[in-house]
């Protein structure tokens, strides 16, 4: 049911293979929302090894990730949209990890301190992970080139220029979060994040939900766990092989091409030890305008910028909870 797909080929010239390609991606991605991906440069980065060295992060004392905490976690913090999340006992998304954004990888050139959505991301010092920083900016880069072939992919599949989302991604604010799920052995004493699943009760520890962008990269640590919602209303396990990526797409993404592209409900169950991921939200400029594509029958709306849109849909997030106020939409 989640296609696999070698996607080599789009980094290649064009050629009856890349087509090939990208037909199998536009199934993908007008049928189950879902598809597993091989053949991307980066995959190198993802071996057991070179996974550890971006998990070094979660070996940092309790201390250490409190400097890193999000405003809505520690007032006394600047930072409101990336940095460190706690454990949240009593919710059904059970977790920790780290956001972070295009700084890592560009600089502090693109960092703009007026905006929540472009600001620095609060990191460790390097002495406290030697290499990390480094590792983590290598990944974000080539998940920015294959956040691009996929989306150039699935213009070509629409029948519009490749190119046709290229400015709207110039200088995004793409997500890198690193992830640790601890195992969840109970239900934290909640029936509602227990869910039947093939004759078994399961425990939730990432809610079902549905990513509110464009295009989700998520390199798992060959843990199960994560699943998807088939269009009659079934769950299927999402592979978790490794040097692969699982790919979603999102609401927006879905609205934007008046359907074709599908976004796809999606959870995560607690398996028998801790669960790391690494999911990378490939989005736009915050200042990037969302129109009408020239789609046949796709739907109208009043154009909107990406980074307004962004922040209504991620402060409903447990992760940034309270700070919806703190930035002022850019276009009224």
């Amino acid at each position: 049911m989640i296609p696999v797909i070698d996607i080599s080929a789009l980094f290649e010239p064009a050629s009856r293979e890349r087509e090939n390609v990208d037909r199998a991606i536009r199934d993908a991605a007008s049928g189950i929302g879902f598809m597993t991906v091989t053949g991307f440069p980066a995959a190198v980065l993802l071996t057991p090894q070179n996974r550890r060295k971006l998990f070094k992060v979660f070996d940092l004392s309790d201390a250490e990730k409190s400097k890193l905490l999000r405003w809505n976690f520690d007032p006394s913090k600047t930072n409101l949209y990336r940095g460190w999340f706690p454990l949240q006992v009593g919710t059904p998304s059970y977790k920790e990890g780290i956001d972070m954004g295009p700084d890592i990888a560009h600089g502090a050139g693109v960092v703009d301190a007026t905006d929540p959505l472009r600001e620095a991301t609060p990191l460790p010092d390097d002495s406290l992970a030697p290499g990390w920083g480094a590792d983590a900016a290598a990944y974000y880069l080539a998940m920015e080139a294959t956040g691009q072939a996929v989306m150039r992919s699935v213009a070509r599949g629409l029948g519009l220029a490749e190119e046709v989302f290229d400015d709207a991604f110039a200088g995004g604010i793409s997500t890198l979060r690193l992830t640790r799920y601890p195992l969840r052995k109970d239900a934290s004493g909640s029936a509602s994040f227990a869910v039947e699943h093939n004759g078994r009760t399961r425990n939730l520890i990432g809610g079902a939900h549905v990513d509110s962008g464009f295009v989700t990269l998520l390199a798992q640590d060959g843990v199960e766990g994560l699943q998807a919602q088939t269009h009659a209303g079934d769950w299927i396990d999402v592979p978790p092989a490794d040097g692969t990526l699982a790919v979603n797409f999102g609401k927006l993404l879905d609205r934007w091409t008046g359907g074709r592209v599908r976004a796809t409900m999606h959870r995560v169950l607690s398996p028998e030890r801790e669960r790391f991921s690494i999911p990378f939200f490939y989005e736009p400029r915050a200042d990037a305008e969302i129109a009408p594509l020239p789609l046949k029958d796709a739907e109208t709306f009043e154009p909107f910028l990406y980074g307004d849109y962004l922040w209504d849909a991620m402060t409903n997030f447990v992760e940034q909870k309270g700070i919806r106020h703190m930035r002022i939409p850019r276009r009224a």
